[in-house]
């Protein structure tokens, strides 16, 4: 993926970045390890995934709570129901917390996260506070406890966390076997090893899961989000970060000035032409290359999207209309200025037209797409392989 900064927070401090490159090998540990290189829009699309997930497991541990509590009348002497009932109690609240916290986070990324790692911390903080609580020599009496550590790490492998959180979660119920050992005496026995060396197994069970799904998620929302072509953006996920822009704008700016960002509609001119005259692969190449023309006149915060066939949407963000009418400038040149090749090494000539419109505080992405389509569509008019700004804006803003 492309290089881009690490969101944590909620509602993000920066603009939403559309990182629409990934890289080519999609199942790498660079990507699996940490979310160093995930964009902004894949992590808000494995937040929602993590988010359901955390729905179920929570409300399965909600429901068994009750369940835990009669297992624990049955099973436990009564000197320790006070204390493991108390827990038990302490725990359901907990975790129905952490339901209700996960259901009213859904674009908020940090609080998503921070509701996967309550889910797993809560259990675990009960089993260590019932242990400190223990008499000594009482160990032997705690029945049904001690898979606890176990439990959650092979529940690791049903979030679609990086290796990186698994392994850091995996540490800490290994820290907690080990203090489970040292209270009960079995540390460093056959009997204390084997556990260990059995949760130390699941530990890297768990980890190779995430691994797999975290790979495969990333393969299905480069596919669903992405042009097979150039890689860019599609003409969906456009939309979609859009929106997410708009509510940015909206979230980090309210009772104040909205940043300004404007929408540029590109068309390469005579695309027909140039399909016809040297074949549908040069159209290819032709369409790559511009894509990365694209890319490389754009900055990292910026989106660039392909649309359909030869139409071509950048995103700029934290740009007013004059900004963006530059920007659409300098892309014209560079593109009129670039080398396209046919397969005879013979330089094919592309130009580009461009709409430029300013994106409203309250419209919705096709409202700033048509009028950006519609300034396109006088660039045309006007002669192609030129910059033309929206027809409502005056012509003295883009001067």
């Amino acid at each position: 993926m492309s290089d881009e900064r690490r969101q944590s927070h909620s509602p993000p401090l920066s603009p939403p970045r559309a990182g629409g490159e990934l890289s080519a090998n999609l199942t790498s540990i660079r990507d699996t390890f940490s979310s160093r290189h995930h964009s902004l829009d894949f992590a808000y699309s494995l937040a929602q995934f993590l988010r359901n997930r955390v729905l179920a497991v929570s409300l399965i541990f909600v429901l068994l709570s009750p369940l835990w509590a009669l297992v624990d009348m049955a099973m436990l002497p009564r000197d320790l129901l006070s204390t493991t009932l108390t827990g038990r109690a302490v725990l359901f609240v907990g975790l129905i917390g952490v339901l209700m916290f996960a259901r009213y986070s859904r674009e908020k990324i940090g609080r998503i996260r921070l509701s996967a790692s309550l889910l797993l911390i809560l259990p675990a903080a009960f089993y260590a506070m019932v242990l400190l609580s223990l008499p000594p020599g009482d160990a032997e009496r705690l029945a049904g406890y001690a898979f606890i550590p176990f439990l959650l790490v092979a529940a690791l492998s049903i979030f679609p966390l990086t290796i990186v959180e698994s392994l850091a979660a995996g540490i800490v119920m290994l820290w907690l076997l080990i203090f489970a050992q040292t209270v009960d005496g079995s540390w460093l026995t056959p009997a204390g090893l084997e556990g260990l060396w059995l949760l130390t197994s699941l530990l890297v069970i768990s980890l190779t899961a995430n691994h797999f799904q975290l790979s495969l998620l990333m393969q299905v929302y480069r596919q669903a989000t992405h042009d097979p072509l150039t890689g860019l953006f599609n003409r969906g996920a456009l939309k979609l970060h859009m929106d997410k822009l708009q509510a940015w704008r909206r979230e980090e700016h309210s009772g104040g000035q909205l940043p300004d960002c404007a929408v540029l509609m590109l068309d390469i001119d005579h695309f027909k032409r140039i399909n016809d005259s040297h074949g549908h692969s040069v159209g290819d190449t032709v369409l790559t290359e511009f894509a990365q023309v694209l890319v490389s006149q754009t900055r990292a915060e910026d989106c660039v999207a392909r649309y359909g066939g030869e139409e071509f949407v950048v995103l700029l963000v934290n740009a007013d209309i004059r900004r963006a009418h530059d920007v659409a400038e300098r892309i014209r040149q560079a593109v009129e200025q670039h080398h396209f090749f046919n397969h005879d090494d013979q330089r094919v000539p592309v130009t580009t037209s461009v709409g430029v419109a300013r994106i409203g505080d309250d419209e919705n992405a096709e409202e700033a797409l048509e009028r950006a389509d519609a300034a396109l569509y006088g660039a045309k008019e006007a002669g192609r392989n030129r910059v033309m700004g929206d027809a409502s804006l005056p012509p003295s803003s883009l001067r």
